[in-house]
């Protein structure tokens, strides 16, 4: 993979360019969020972000907002920093990112990471694969979802979330394995994060009766997506 890594402590750059090449991935480094969108406004391609949180001209947060905004929703994003915080934690992988890791990380681990990034980003896109669940058809290559004739806007998470509970739409799945599954966060971790995108996508997708289907909330479980039968729908 070609990874852009967001790093002011030379040292830190070194070493941690030292094991991206040595796993055969390239690597371009910046020190300040201005080189970083720089390059980016400059149609630079990359496959992954590395990001550290605090910068000599801005904040790494912000530029993930700025990332998620302005270039790409789908490019995975992983933060690597010394904020050990469960809120900043949260924060992060709130904002946009996929995956946080506190320093001092080690080789072997980052590059696990590194590479399950990739391969949850690329999922069926090689392939140019289409998953069609009744009404829906998921185009992968272009991370959209269709609805009859309707092309429904959704954000990375949305998406990844929308695929998740149609894959396994009949199953009950807690708000723990959702957030370990889609959001690479541990699952005893206290956020509404899961609740506000399911929100969000029972409106989008029309997953309602009237529509054939039912996204439930569980009490003190999780949720569930069913297909309802012809008799079921309103």
């Amino acid at each position: 993979m070609y990874i852009a890594l967001l790093e002011d402590d030379p040292n830190q750059v070194e070493l941690i360019k030292l094991w991206l090449e040595s796993a055969g991935h390239q690597c371009d480094s910046f020190e300040t969020g201005n080189s970083f969108t720089t390059a980016l406004k400059q149609h630079r391609h990359y496959d992954l972000f590395i990001l550290d949180w605090m910068l000599p001209d801005t904040s790494g947060i912000e530029i993930l907002k700025w990332v998620r905004r302005e270039h790409c929703q789908n490019t995975p994003i992983i933060f690597v920093t010394a904020r050990d915080s469960e809120q900043d934690i949260v924060r992060a992988l709130q904002t946009g990112a996929d995956d946080y890791m506190i320093k001092p990380v080690k080789q072997l681990e980052l590059v696990a990471r590194i590479n399950a990034a990739g391969r949850r980003a690329h999922t069926g896109e090689s392939e140019g694969e289409v998953l069609e669940i009744g009404p829906f058809r998921i185009a992968f290559a272009e991370r959209a979802i269709h609805f009859g004739d309707e092309t429904i806007e959704l954000t990375q998470k949305e998406f990844a979330l929308a695929v998740f509970l149609l894959r396994n739409n009949g199953k009950l799945l807690s708000r723990g394995f959702i957030l370990e599954k889609v959001w690479n966060m541990p699952p005893e971790i206290n956020t509404r994060t899961v609740d506000t995108h399911i929100s969000r996508l029972r409106n989008k997708l029309h997953l309602t009766p009237e529509y054939g289907w039912r996204l439930s909330a569980i009490y003190q479980h999780g949720y569930r997506l069913e297909r309802l039968e012809e008799s079921e729908a309103a």
